[in-house]
C-alpha cells in the first residue's frame, strides 16, 4: 500500500483478525519500500493473499460467468488497465493485472478470478487452439497436407530458435534431474503432441486450487473490498485440499553436452560453444541465505573489478559470460552458475580449471571492502528507485519463495538483511570466504555443461517433426481425418464469427478524467525517498555518419546503465546537496578520461556487445522487423535502425571480426569530443523526496533549483531549435531529429535467418504528434478486426509510423493490408470507437516513473498542454474522423510504406526484385 491513508488503514489491522473468511497472519510497516505488507490466508481453502504453458493460455480463452470467447483479450478494449498478462515460470504461472481505475480493478479481478477457476466454456477447442492441433494447411482445402498447429506450439518453437534459451533449458533440466523441473514448463515442441485433454483437465483440477494459490495487491485501494471479491466469486466454492512439492533430488557432479544451431550473427564464427559450471546452493526460503548468496553472486562477477570478470572476460577467451550465470532463485533450491559463450571447443579444459582456480583465490583473498560497500550501497539506492511496474516487480520477486512456503514479508524486509549481513561480516571477517568455501569448493552437487554448435541442428529438428506428424497421421482412421476437417472448419468459423461481449464489464469513456494535472514547473513529487536523478542528452546531429554508428560503442563503457546508445546519460544518487547536479555533471564529463581506448579493454568490450545483439535477435524478431520497417520513412526511424537496429547487429560483427581496432580506437576520442562537449548537452536534474506534497516554501526552493537546472542547460545547449508547429506555438522541438536532405522512400527488406518462423512488420509514414489527425490514428490502432495495428507514440518531427506488426509460420504480410481495407470500410460500430478509445487511454495513462517526469518536455519538448490538447483530440475522435484519416493516408498510392521481414529461407522473395534480401 503505497499512499499514507492506506498504510494508516494496513497499520489497524491485529494478527488474528477476520476479514471476509480471511485470517490476517501478519501485519509488517516495510518504510524502505514505502508500504505496509498485510500476510493472510483464506479459512476454507488455505489460499494465501502458483500443463502450465498451454493451461495459462487456455483459461483465459474462456469462464463460467462470462460465457464469450477470449473475455481476456476482450477486455483489453473494455478497461483502462495499464498491464494484463500471463506468464510461466518453471513451478508457477502468473496471471497479473494492473489499472489506475478502482472499478476497472474490480472488473478485472472479477474476470481473472473466474477464468482461472473455472476450465468450461469450449475449452477442449481452446485447448487445442492454443495448445497443440492437426490441421490443414489450409482449413478450407482437404486437399492440402496435415500439419502441427496450435498457438504454444508455434510460440515454443520460434523459443527454442534462440540458443541462449535451448541452453538455459537443458542447465536446468539436468541439475534437477527428479524434479519438474526436469520438464520444459513452456512445453517442448515436440512433447507437445503427446499431450491429450484429459492431462490438461486432470493438471487443472489439480494444480488450480485455491489451497495452491497465492493472491498478491499492491496499491492504496481498500483492502477489505479485494478480499470479500475473491471470497465470494471464487474461494467459497471450494475446500481445503492437500498440496505439497516433491523433494529436490541434487546431481552428483558430472559433465553433460548439448548441441544448438550455428549463429550466423556470431562475432566469432569459429568460437561458438558455451560451457558453464552450475552449484546447487541452498533453500531459497531462507531469506538471508539467500540475499547473502545473491551478493555473493555480485561481487564474484558484476563488474569489470570483479575475479571471475578478470579471469575469464579479460583474457578474451569467450565473447561473454555464459547465458546462465550468476545466482538463480527462481527455483526451490538456489544455483549458482559461471562459464563462458563464444568460446573456442579447445578452451573446455583452461576454462574449468580457470574456474576452479578464481574459487581457490577468492577463498585466499575475499573482497575488497570498497566493493562490499559499494553494493550494499547500491541495494539501498534500488530500494528507493520505484518504476511504473513497481508492483508486478515485487509480486514476481516474491513468487517464487513464497510458492514454497517462504514469508513474503521477511523478503520485503531488505534492510534487515543489510543490518544482519553487516553484523554477520564484523563478527566474522572471512564470512564471505567461508561461503563460497562451502557452496563451490567443497560442494560437489555441481552439474558441467557443454553447447556446441551441429551444422545440421535445424534440419534435425525438422526431421523430427515431421516423423511426429507422419507417426500421427498414420494412425489415422478415415473418419479421424474427416473429423479433423470438420473441426478445422468450426474453429476457422468460430474464430471468424463476431463474439458478443456483452456479458463482460466495462468501462465508459465517460468514466476516463477529462483532463490531466498541469505542473508549473518541471519538478514532481514521487514516493522515491531523497534520490536525485540527473540525465545528460546530447546531440549527434553535426557528427558524422561513419562516426555516428561508432559513437554506441560507448554504451559499452558503463555496466550500470551510464549510457544508453550513445544518445543519452543518466545517473541517480542520493541525498545530493543544493548544487549537486553541477557537480555530478562535471564527474560524468571527466569519467570519459579512463583507460577505455586500450586495445584489449576495447576488444572484449566489443565482443560482449556483438554476442549479446547476436543472441537478442530471435527472442526480439518483432522489434528488429518493426525498426527496420520504419527506417526508410523518417529520420528518427533511420536512426533508431542505426543505433539499435539489424544494421548496428552487423556493424558490431564487423567490429568484432577485426584482427586490429587502432582504426577504432583512433576515431573514438572525436566522438567522445563531440558527445561529451558542454556547448553539445542538455542536462536535467530533480529531486524527489518521500510522498509528501511540496510546501509553498518547499516549491520556492523546488523552482529556484529548477531555474538553476534550465540555466545550466542553457550554459551546455546553445543549438538552435525548429519549432514542429510554428502556427500553432506549440513548442515542440525538432532539432534531434531534423534532416533537411531525408527523402522517406518504399523499402522492403528481408533477413534470412536460421529460426522456423517469421517476424514481420510493416510500417506506414503517416502524421506527427502534434497534428490534428494523430488522434485518429492512435485510436485506430485498437480496432478489434484489424490486427496488431496501431499508431506508435512519438515525437516524430515529419511523421508518425503506423506500425502492423507480429510473428507468423508463413511470411505472408497480405493480412496487414485486410487490417487497413477494414480500417477504410468504416465497418466498426460507437462500441468498437468506444473500446478502441478505452485502450488508448490505457497507455496515455499509464504510470510514470518518478525518474521520467518531466522527460517528454526535457527530450522532446511536448509540454503538458499540448497532452492535454492530444487528450481533448482522443474524446473527439468519431466514426467520421477515422474513416476520413484511413482514406488520407493508408490508401494505395497515398501511402509509404515499409515492410521488413525476419524469417527462415524463402524461395519467393528471393526471386521477387520487388524485395531487398541481406
Amino acid at each position: 500500500m503505497k499512499s499514507t491513508k492506506a498504510q494508516e488503514r494496513a497499520c489497524q489491522y491485529q494478527a488474528g483478525q477476520k476479514i471476509h473468511g480471511f485470517t490476517v497472519r501478519e501485519v509488517v510497516v516495510v518504510p524502505d519500500l514505502f508500504l505496509t505488507a498485510v500476510k493472510l490466508t483464506h479459512d476454507k481453502t488455505g489460499a494465501h493473499t502458483g500443463v502450465p504453458h498451454i493451461l495459462e493460455h487456455t483459461v483465459l480463452c474462456g469462464s463460467e460467468k462470462y460465457p464469450c470467447r477470449d473475455p481476456f483479450f476482450k477486455m483489453l478494449t473494455r478497461s483502462l488497465s495499464t498491464f494484463m498478462n500471463a506468464f510461466t515460470a518453471s513451478d508457477y504461472t502468473m496471471y497479473p493485472f494492473s489499472t489506475q481505475n478502482g472499478k476497472d480493478f474490480q472488473n478485472l479481478l472479477s474476470v481473472y478470478l473466474d477464468a482461472v477457476s473455472s476450465l468450461v466454456y469450449e475449452s477442449r477447442t481452446s485447448g487445442e487452439q492454443e495448445g497443440w492441433r492437426l490441421e490443414h494447411e489450409d482449413p478450407k482445402d482437404l486437399s492440402t497436407p496435415l500439419v502441427f498447429k496450435g498457438v504454444v506450439f508455434n510460440e515454443m518453437k520460434g523459443a527454442f530458435s534462440e540458443n541462449e534459451r535451448v541452453y538455459a533449458q537443458h542447465l536446468q533440466n539436468k541439475l534437477f534431474p527428479d524434479h519438474t523441473y526436469s520438464v520444459v514448463s513452456g512445453g517442448e515442441p515436440l512433447d507437445i503432441p503427446d499431450l491429450t485433454w484429459e492431462q490438461l483437465k486432470q493438471f487443472h483440477a489439480t494444480h488450480y486450487h485455491p489451497s495452491n494459490a497465492r493472491f498478491f495487491t499492491y496499491g492504496d485501494l481498500p483492502l477489505e473490498q479485494h478480499l470479500k471479491q475473491i471470497e465470494e466469486e471464487a474461494l467459497s466454492r471450494f475446500e481445503r485440499i492437500n498440496q505439497h512439492g516433491g523433494p529436490v533430488t541434487a546431481p552428483l557432479e558430472q559433465p553433460y553436452h548439448v548441441t544448438c544451431g550455428p549463429d550466423a550473427m556470431a562475432p566469432d564464427p569459429k568460437r561458438q560453444d558455451t560451457l558453464c559450471v552450475s552449484f546447487l546452493l541452498g533453500d531459497i526460503t531462507d531469506t538471508f541465505e539467500g540475499f547473502t548468496l545473491s551478493l555473493l553472486s555480485s561481487l564474484m562477477m558484476s563488474g569489470p573489478n570483479s575475479p571471475f570478470y578478470k579471469a575469464l572476460i579479460e583474457p578474451n577467451i569467450g565473447t561473454d559470460f555464459s547465458s546462465v550465470a550468476g545466482y538463480d532463485g527462481s527455483t526451490k533450491e538456489a544455483s549458482f552458475s559461471i562459464g563462458l559463450q563464444g568460446m573456442a571447443e579447445e578452451d573446455t579444459e583452461r576454462v574449468k580449471q580457470i574456474i576452479r582456480e578464481t574459487i581457490d583465490d577468492i577463498i585466499e583473498k575475499g573482497f575488497e571492502e570498497e566493493r562490499i560497500e559499494a553494493l550494499l550501497h547500491k541495494i539501498e539506492i534500488q530500494m528507493k528507485h520505484q518504476s511504473t511496474n513497481f508492483g508486478l516487480s515485487l509480486a514476481s520477486y516474491i513468487a517464487s519463495s513464497w510458492n514454497h512456503d517462504g514469508n513474503p514479508v521477511e523478503l520485503l524486509q531488505i534492510s534487515d538483511s543489510v543490518t544482519q549481513f553487516r553484523k554477520a561480516l564484523t563478527e566474522n571477517p572471512r564470512f564471505l570466504q567461508d561461503k563460497v568455501k562451502h557452496y563451490f569448493k567443497e560442494n560437489t552437487h555441481r552439474l558441467t555443461l557443454s553447447m556446441s554448435p551441429d551444422e545440421t541442428y535445424v534440419e534435425k529438428q525438422a526431421k523430427a517433426e515431421e516423423e511426429k506428424l507422419q507417426k500421427k497421421i498414420q494412425a489415422l482412421s478415415d473418419s479421424d481425418k474427416k473429423e479433423i476437417y470438420e473441426k478445422g472448419l468450426e474453429l476457422l468459423a468460430a474464430q471468424s464469427k463476431t463474439q458478443d461481449a456483452s456479458c463482460l464489464p466495462a468501462l465508459k469513456v465517460s468514466d476516463i478524467e477529462p483532463t490531466i494535472p498541469i505542473t508549473p514547473v518541471q519538478i514532481s513529487t514521487a514516493a522515491d525517498q531523497r534520490l536525485v536523478y540527473f540525465r545528460a542528452m546530447c546531440s549527434l546531429n553535426t557528427l558524422p555518419g561513419t562516426q555516428a554508428l561508432r559513437a554506441a560503442v560507448l554504451q559499452r563503457r558503463h555496466k550500470d546503465g551510464l549510457w544508453r546508445s550513445g544518445l543519452q546519460a543518466a545517473v541517480s544518487a542520493e541525498g545530493a546537496e543544493d548544487g549537486g547536479d553541477v557537480r555530478l555533471s562535471s564527474r560524468l564529463s571527466d569519467s570519459a578520461q579512463l583507460d577505455m581506448y586500450e586495445q584489449e579493454r576495447l576488444r572484449v568490450l566489443v565482443m560482449m556487445s556483438a554476442q549479446e545483439l547476436a543472441n537478442g535477435i530471435a527472442y526480439s524478431g518483432h522489434m528488429y522487423a518493426m525498426t527496420r520497417a520504419c527506417r526508410h520513412l523518417t529520420p528518427s526511424g533511420d536512426l533508431q535502425e542505426t543505433f539499435g537496429g539489424m544494421e548496428q547487429v552487423k556493424f558490431m560483427k564487423k567490429i568484432a571480426e577485426m584482427s586490429d581496432l587502432s582504426q577504432v580506437i583512433r576515431i573514438l576520442p572525436r566522438i567522445k569530443k563531440h558527445l561529451l562537449n558542454p556547448d553539445n548537452m542538455s542536462g536535467s536534474a530533480g529531486e524527489f523526496y518521500e510522498g509528501r506534497l511540496w510546501k509553498q516554501k518547499d516549491t520556492q526552493t523546488c523552482q529556484k533549483s529548477y531555474y538553476r537546472g534550465e540555466a545550466l542547460r542553457g550554459k551546455l545547449d546553445n543549438s538552435s531549435q525548429e519549432p514542429l508547429d510554428p502556427q500553432g506555438g506549440s513548442g515542440l522541438s525538432r532539432k534531434l531529429i531534423s534532416e533537411v536532405n531525408f527523402q522517406p522512400c518504399q523499402m522492403k527488406t528481408f533477413f534470412q535467418m536460421p529460426f522456423p518462423i517469421n517476424f514481420i512488420s510493416e510500417s506506414i509514414r503517416t502524421v506527427p504528434f502534434a497534428h490534428e489527425d494523430y488522434a485518429s490514428f492512435s485510436t485506430e490502432r485498437s480496432g478489434r478486426r484489424a490486427g496488431l495495428m496501431g499508431a506508435e507514440p512519438g515525437w516524430e518531427a515529419d511523421s508518425s509510423p503506423l506500425l502492423i506488426q507480429g510473428p507468423e509460420l508463413h511470411a505472408d504480410p497480405s493480412a496487414f493490408r485486410r487490417g487497413v481495407d477494414w480500417a477504410k470500410s468504416g465497418d466498426f460500430s460507437q462500441q468498437d470507437i468506444d473500446e478502441a478509445k478505452l485502450s488508448v487511454f490505457s497507455a496515455v495513462d499509464s504510470p510514470v516513473a518518478p525518474a521520467s517526469k518531466g522527460m517528454g518536455r526535457f527530450l522532446s519538448g511536448v509540454t503538458d498542454e499540448m497532452l492535454q490538447g492530444h487528450r481533448e483530440r482522443l474524446f473527439a475522435v468519431s466514426h467520421r474522423s477515422l474513416v476520413e484519416v484511413a482514406e488520407r493516408y493508408l490508401g494505395v498510392g497515398q501511402r509509404t510504406c515499409g515492410v521488413a521481414i525476419l524469417g527462415p529461407e524463402n524461395e519467393a522473395i528471393k526471386k521477387d526484385p520487388s524485395w531487398i534480401v541481406k
